[in-house]
């Protein structure tokens, strides 16, 4: 698939609607309390051109942060006083975690949010890397920055559901295995919500 098609599959799945996403979908038996506060946050979905198509950027996160140490993530984090809004947090903090200018991004448009575990409400916006940069890995948050490849992200059958005890409970999550990556989690969630537009 050419990259231009896949760029017109991405601005016609950010045109369709669906529903907010959460790490408990596939737990149907937790029960949330509508008093709980969620902290709102914001994440960039980076696409680029690769050698095949698009590709978008995630990192792997250091070990010692407090949240999701380790795992596979998108560029973001929490909306800090003084952001506009979570655009602005998710390009602020893609320059901070990778070394991406905000105006070497082209923003598509959003997915709906996305509620952690952690108690975030992270909202994925999705966009375009204009020209080729040199990736820069924060040391004190990203451990390492890496690509998957549209055609990777963007299929259903490579999610697979997969189950861990948490919290004295069993916890059923969404996976994206690719290589030595482990995509897991918020993130495979909102890849897969992706995923289900660029279907449709």
């Amino acid at each position: 698939m050419q990259t231009a098609e896949q760029i017109n599959l991405l601005r016609r799945a950010l045109e369709k609607s669906s529903a907010p996403s959460s790490d408990f979908d596939l737990n149907p038996g937790v029960t949330l309390p509508d008093t709980r506060k969620l902290r709102p946050a914001g994440v960039l979905c980076a696409f680029q051109e690769g050698g095949t198509g698009l590709e978008v950027v995630l990192t792997k996160r250091a070990s010692h942060l407090k949240h999701h140490p380790g795992q596979i993530a998108f560029p973001g984090g929490k909306v800090d006083e003084g952001d506009a809004d979570v655009t602005v947090t998710a390009l602020r903090e893609a320059r901070e975690e990778i070394g991406l200018a905000p105006d070497n991004v082209t923003v598509l448009g959003q997915l709906p949010p996305h509620e952690t575990v952690t108690g975030f409400q992270v909202t994925p916006v999705v966009g375009l890397i204009r020209a080729p940069f040199s990736p820069v890995p924060e040391p004190g948050e990203v451990e390492e920055i890496f690509v998957a490849p549209f055609s990777h992200v963007t299929d259903p059958a490579r999610y697979i559901v997969q189950s861990r005890r948490w919290r004295g409970m069993r916890r059923s999550y969404y996976t994206a295995p690719l290589g030595p990556y482990y995509i897991w989690g918020a993130t495979a969630r909102m890849l897969r919500g992706l995923a289900e537009r660029v279907q449709r």
